[in-house]
């Protein structure tokens, strides 16, 4: 039996191996399905495939990465990925192949029991980090399965695919397709993009880090450190324009028209590309060929709903068959904004499928009463609207392991979060949601669930986050172990004179 067990290798995963063996927890697992780390970076190798936030961002705070370029292609990504877990030795804690199908608590033992197609394994402590990412979705289109040439999707990319000369049907125009399009613009014979819903696009600026700065980064961390600092204060400010509809939303939509403007020519096609809605109600784009790419004499815009698919292409509501070689989907991954992608069943046999069926909750995003010892990372309502997912990753992942380490002190059998407490912060969450920019004002996006409940995003600042997760309130969990029972004191410990500032 492991103290702690982690599922999924991608950042998170491996952020919170290299977290509990700082804190001297060696005794755990970590259990990838693939055969290698990465995660998202792992499987995304599509042409163009790069980070969409400043590079500098997206690392740890602890091991900052010297990147070539603002924002650095996945390719690099990954190989800081590998770095990383080779620097603090984390590879002999993961067992590859391991794909988790379900997990179950023993209310007994204070144990989680976890089913993969390997076996099973037991662990006081799971931490889920599979992220959001994980799972590619297939457009919910009539007839994909039956068209006659070949369907890849943009996270399962065909490497050994030849587009040249093909007519190649693009379906989905979000933050993959934009990196995505110019690239096969460039080799396909033509390309047909269906676009459901324009975005704001704004320059991307890509500009490759002089090898003079990273020299000096070199001998000067702390600098690098500044520069990074100042980044994310940048982007906290974006935060008054894309997470709440403020003048500086006006700023930016007159920044995204004046660029469209720019960009594109002909008023017909600038029309088509319009958003029509308020930025940061979807997730904002970021290119410097999207647009130019979509002029392109060999690629055609195509802003008609998709009716069906049938064997030699794509067909649209007015009745227009648009032949195509090949349909690549753009679009996105099975995000949890309901039931989790494995069964989880916790105290008193509670499913987390059937509690999260109509949206996911948690508290801090982090724990859910009734599912002792299970922390999440990128958890419900855990996604930032305006800067690095990571800076709410490492807070998470901080969280879970203070917890952690406060149950192999103290030998308890079990912690959980208290049901009222977690209704009382989802409560203070969607109040705040109700004014954000996500959920007000008509916007319709992948955030939400159908019947517009937000289970994605998280409502502030990063530093209002970070701030939420630094304070660990023991109030508002409930714990058992065995340092209670042998001195007679009852099942349920009273953490109350303890809290956890860090």
């Amino acid at each position: 039996m492991y103290t702690a067990l982690v599922i999924g290798a991608g950042f998170s995963g491996i952020g919170a191996a290299i977290e509990l063996r700082r804190r001297g927890i060696d005794d755990f697992v970590v259990l990838e399905r693939a055969q290698e780390v990465g995660g998202t970076w792992r499987d995304n190798v599509y042409p163009g495939v790069a980070c969409d936030v400043p590079s500098l961002l997206y690392s740890y705070s602890f091991e900052p990465a010297p990147w070539s370029k603002l924002y650095a292609d996945g390719a690099e990504i990954q190989q800081y990925i590998r770095h990383v877990v080779d620097k603090y030795d984390v590879r002999r804690f993961v067992r590859f192949g391991h794909d988790v199908s379900s997990m179950t608590f023993d209310d007994a033992e204070g144990i989680w029991t976890v089913t993969t197609n390997q076996g099973q394994l037991r662990a006081k402590n799971v931490i889920a980090s599979y992220g959001p990412l994980a799972n590619p979705s297939l457009p919910s289109i009539d007839g994909l399965e039956d068209f006659g040439g070949d369907v890849i999707h943009s996270a399962a990319w065909d490497r050994n695919h030849d587009f040249s000369g093909q007519t190649v049907a693009v379906i989905g125009t979000g933050s993959t397709a934009v990196q995505l399009i110019p690239e096969l613009v460039k080799v396909a014979g033509k390309v047909v993009v269906f676009q459901r819903t324009a975005g704001w696009v704004l320059p991307r600026g890509n500009l490759r880090t002089p090898p003079r700065v990273l020299r000096f980064f070199g001998r000067f961390p702390f600098a690098q450190g500044l520069v990074r600092a100042g980044l994310f204060r940048a982007t906290e400010l974006s935060a008054l324009a894309l997470v709440w509809n403020t003048v500086l939303t006006s700023v930016v939509a007159l920044a995204g028209k004046l660029f469209l403007r720019r960009e594109v020519r002909d008023p017909w096609l600038r029309r088509l590309l319009t958003p029509r809605f308020r930025p940061g109600c979807k997730r904002m784009l970021v290119s410097d060929d999207y647009l130019k790419a979509l002029q392109a004499e060999n690629c055609q815009v195509i802003a008609w709903p998709i009716a069906r698919i049938g064997d030699n292409g794509v067909m649209t509501c007015e009745g227009v068959e648009h032949l195509a070689d090949a349909i690549v989907c753009a679009t996105g991954y099975e995000v949890t904004k309901a039931a989790p992608p494995i069964d989880i069943v916790g105290r008193n046999g509670k499913s987390l499928n059937a509690d999260w069926a109509r949206g996911a909750f948690a508290y801090k995003s982090v724990s859910v009463a009734g599912y002792p010892n299970l922390f999440f990372t990128f958890g419900p309502n855990a996604g930032p609207g305006h800067t690095s997912a990571l800076v709410y990753m490492e807070a998470q992942i901080q969280y879970a392991a203070e917890l952690i380490s406060l149950m192999v002190k103290r030998k308890l059998t079990w912690l959980e979060v208290d049901a009222k407490a977690q209704a009382d912060y989802n409560e203070w969450l969607q109040h705040r949601l109700e004014k954000s920019t996500w959920n007000s004002g008509g916007c319709d996006s992948w955030y939400l669930t159908e019947d517009g409940f937000n289970a994605t995003m998280f409502p502030g600042f990063a530093t209002t986050y970070q701030k939420l997760l630094r304070d660990i309130d023991l109030h508002h969990y409930r714990a058992a172990g065995d340092l209670e029972l042998a001195i007679g004191g009852p099942r349920t410990a009273d953490l109350r004179s303890h809290a956890v500032n860090r």
